[in-house]
């Protein structure tokens, strides 16, 4: 099994910037594939974004690409969610979420689909006013 911390989040103004970090625990982090959802109050939790477990295969939401980079530091098993040019639309809680990478091809309908991912975080809120 593995934890994951979210932090980072808070209070920004429209244009400004945020680094989410997710903190992970317990098995290997380079195990697994990781994301990144959002859920706004009464809304569906919806991808963010989505990294493999090596960092080379990425898929992002067409609202956040441009804007949002995912990363990760598979030696501080961390992964991250650096966000820039931020619109009120992006306040949300947000989470990180973790799937034991099956050795397949991470293709970008999977890495988009909450229910491939097997363990999430707590979440952080991210309010960006206008």
């Amino acid at each position: 099994q593995v934890q994951l911390v979210e932090s980072g989040g808070g209070l920004v103004q429209a244009g400004g910037s945020l680094r989410l970090s997710c903190a992970a625990s317990g098995r290997t982090f380079s195990s697994y594939d990781m994301a990144w959802f959002r859920q706004a109050p009464g809304k569906e939790r919806e991808f963010v974004a989505a990294i493999n477990w090596s960092g080379r295969t990425i898929y992002y939401a067409d609202s956040v690409k441009g804007r949002f980079t995912i990363s990760r530091d598979n030696a501080k098993s961390t992964m991250y969610l650096q966000m820039n040019s931020l619109k009120p639309e992006d306040t949300a809680a947000y989470y990180c979420a973790a799937d034991l990478a099956s050795g397949t091809y991470f293709n970008g309908i999977d890495a988009r689909a909450r229910d491939k991912y097997d363990y999430w975080g707590q979440g952080t809120q991210v309010t960006v006013s206008s």
